[in-house]
């Protein structure tokens, strides 16, 4: 049976907010653009984010893009690069305002002008006090970010290809990305979509972890298709941990709550996060305040019969600030929790949020390797959005800056595309080779006999992530777990379907995401291993401080040989003086 087949300029894989936002550049420049997507666009996980996008607009309060790139580099202590910080930043206003010229309801104010909410670790002058930069849909933001922009990609023609899964990206010899093999869910044939270019933009990881606030879709396929193509992971170690989660469910609470004057307290009743943040307080970053949290609980302050949680207090606000500004919320805590958040105290726990680690790309969207003389780009090869490491975030990304990491390294990616498009005409001869090296991966959950199923070696990833590589660590900590999620890479190779058919045949679905998924929590563990220092997310028991005479540095995870390499981070930005170290207190 010959393999169906179609050709694009560009194929784009993951339909959120970073692929959307260049499939629409792409479009409107008249190239050919596939978009593959797992799920309807719309379910992607942007309509999830709910808190706001940051730029300096200055609406409410005074403000310029050079204080929130001092913010960003302070949030990511240090290790984000500050030539894309400063890129980031300074493009912020112009993409929220090009997002409101696309339909995006954006919240207003009495005069008019877009409404923007106080949050986490943002400051006015440099460290000085509380900012106003976070541009908000009510606390819906990410939906209505989505949804406009798949409206503006249907008016633009860009193809979509719904409901298919991307198994593997297919390579030539010279190195160029060619293009993708993809499954349609519904038939279970294979398709093989040829391309100039690809971009990847399938998102995060957070299905690595037990309680996330993730949509089960967030299963780091792009993450893993990279490291099959040979592209190293970079610094995968540091994963955001959210403060406020429902406890025991996972599901986020923004920091919107906080942002519209909620806060958290301990059982006694006290404010416990000026002890920890004396300055920002419950807007500290959100590394600190997940800390924080946790030490609370540790300490014998915690909230509930068993001690394992912290109250955030809204009811002080009243049902209409509630009902305005954070509707979805205070429906999402009376669903999960059956409690009132305009009168009761709601339960909260850090919860596994965000990748900040990912794909290495440079300003332009291009995936980057490095070479004895730097850097050099993967030819035909993008990504955006939190499946990239930019790396803008560094070690901790700051609340409102990840709708703004999509949007506008979305956008740079097209508009390199466009550049590239330009240069290289035609279609390179796809090889053979790389087509049966994709094929094998789908033939393999053909074999038949008993095995170990899948759902079973998935809750143990994610419960051996929890415990051995949450929000404090330690060498024997995570030494264990990597020795335990080694053992379950090996046992993958015995795991076994029950169900062979093609039609909706989700098992086989879940099968490869648990594939991809085993890779990353290889990468993550070995990478946390590695780093011998506290640094943002990644907080060290056994090493307190960070260590900026060694660690300095960016590490890069291969899968060949579970090999580690690093690259030093950026500290030069593009136009203005750089901002050096120094010990990072809110």
């Amino acid at each position: 049976m010959s393999l169906a087949k179609r050709k694009f300029d560009t194929l784009v894989i993951g339909a959120g907010g970073g692929g959307l936002r260049a499939a629409l550049q792409l479009a409107q420049a008249d190239s050919s653009v596939a978009v593959v997507s797992k799920v309807f666009p719309t379910r992607s996980h942007t309509v999830a984010a709910q808190g706001g996008m940051n730029a300096a607009l200055a609406n409410v309060l005074p403000d310029n893009w050079h204080w929130h790139m001092y913010d960003t580099v302070k949030g990511s202590d240090y290790l984000g690069d500050q030539d894309a910080i400063e890129y980031m930043c300074r493009a912020a206003s112009k993409t929220v305002i090009e997002l409101e010229h696309c339909g995006v309801p954006f919240s207003r104010m009495e005069n008019g002008g877009i409404y923007q909410r106080p949050f986490g670790g943002q400051s006015q002058n440099f460290g000085g006090e509380q900012a106003a930069r976070t541009c908000a849909a009510a606390d819906r933001t990410g939906h209505a970010i989505l949804h406009s922009l798949y409206q503006q990609n249907i008016r633009a023609k860009t193809h979509f290809f719904d409901e298919f899964f991307a198994i593997d990206l297919i390579k030539d010899e010279a190195g160029f990305v060619l293009g993708a093999l993809v499954l349609e869910i519904e038939t279970g044939e294979p398709l093989l979509i040829e391309a100039k270019t690809t971009l990847l933009a399938t998102g995060g990881a957070g299905q690595l972890f037990r309680t996330n606030t993730n949509a089960t879709i967030n299963t780091g396929d792009g993450l893993a298709m990279a490291l099959r193509a040979g592209v190293p992971l970079q610094d995968m170690e540091f994963f955001q941990f959210h403060p406020t989660g429902i406890a025991g469910k996972g599901m986020l609470i923004s920091e919107a709550a906080r942002g519209e004057g909620g806060y958290l307290v301990n059982k006694d009743g006290e404010r416990f996060m000026e002890r920890y943040a004396p300055h920002a307080k419950d807007l500290a970053s959100r590394d600190v305040v997940s800390r924080s949290i946790a030490i609370e609980v540790q300490e014998g302050r915690g909230c509930g019969p068993n001690g394992d949680y912290m109250h955030l207090k809204l009811d002080h606000l009243g049902s209409e600030v509630l009902d305005k500004r954070l509707p979805a919320i205070s429906e999402s805590i009376r669903t999960f929790l059956g409690v009132d958040p305009a009168k009761d105290l709601v339960p909260i726990y850090p919860t596994a949020h965000y990748t900040m680690g990912g794909i290495p790309t440079n300003r332009y969207g291009q995936v980057v390797v490095p070479v004895d003389t730097g850097e050099e780009e993967i030819p035909g090869l993008y990504a955006a959005g939190e499946c990239a490491c930019v790396s803008v975030h560094g070690a901790n990304r700051l609340g409102g800056n990840s709708l703004l990491d999509i949007v506008v390294f979305g956008r740079a990616a097209g508009n390199d595309i466009i550049q590239f498009l330009k240069e290289n005409h035609y279609h390179r001869p796809m090889p053979q080779e790389g087509i049966d090296q994709a094929m094998a991966r789908l033939a393999r959950w053909d074999q038949k006999g008993k095995g170990e199923p899948v759902d079973q070696i998935r809750q143990e990833l994610q419960t051996t992530m929890e415990k051995y590589c949450g929000v404090f660590r330690t060498e024997e900590i995570l030494a264990e777990g990597l020795a335990k999620v080694l053992e379950l890479e090996q046992r993958m190779s015995m795991v076994r379907l029950q169900d062979h058919s093609k039609v909706f045949n989700t098992a086989r679905i879940e099968a490869m995401e648990l594939d991809n998924l085993v890779d990353i929590g290889v990468a993550t563990v070995t990478s946390a291993l590695a780093r011998q220092e506290s640094r943002g997310a990644h907080s060290r028991v056994d090493y307190p401080d960070r260590d900026d005479a060694n660690w300095m540095k960016h590490t890069l995870y291969y899968k060949e040989n579970r090999q580690l390499d690093y690259k030093p981070v950026r500290t030069k930005p593009l136009t203005v003086e750089s901002f050096p170290p120094k010990e990072r207190v809110y």
